[in-house]
């Protein structure tokens, strides 16, 4: 499932669903709803939820630090190059949310709401 995020002030947003949805839940809306509004009202609220989430993530997961390979056997060079891997595919909310938060930080500025839809 894809939830698309519409606003006259900017271009389409589209998300996977579980992304989405975890948006909505940010914003106070019910992540079942297939459509829905954020009106004019209600986007400075959005934004400072969003913003806190992504802050409160970056908190909740901070980058690891590097891990020298000096002296590692083999072994641990393999654990220690799958756990980089691992940590380069993982996509941070901040980088999700970004799009959202211009459309809705172009939206506020022009006095237009942000629809969604499923």
């Amino acid at each position: 499932m894809l939830i698309t995020f519409k606003s006259d002030a900017d271009g389409d947003v589209i998300m996977f669903g579980a992304v989405g949805r975890r948006m909505l839940e940010i914003f106070g809306k019910d992540p079942d709803d297939t459509q829905g509004i954020l009106t004019v009202e209600q986007l400075p609220d959005a934004i400072l939820a969003l913003q806190a989430a992504i802050e409160q993530d970056r908190l909740d997961n901070p980058p690891d630090e590097d891990e020298d390979e000096w002296g590692r056997d083999a072994i641990e060079l393999q654990a220690l190059r799958e756990r980089r891997q691992a940590r380069e595919r993982e996509v941070s909310l901040a980088r999700r949310a970004a799009p959202l938060l211009d459309m809705l930080r172009h939206a506020q500025r022009g006095g237009v709401v942000v629809v969604w839809e499923s």
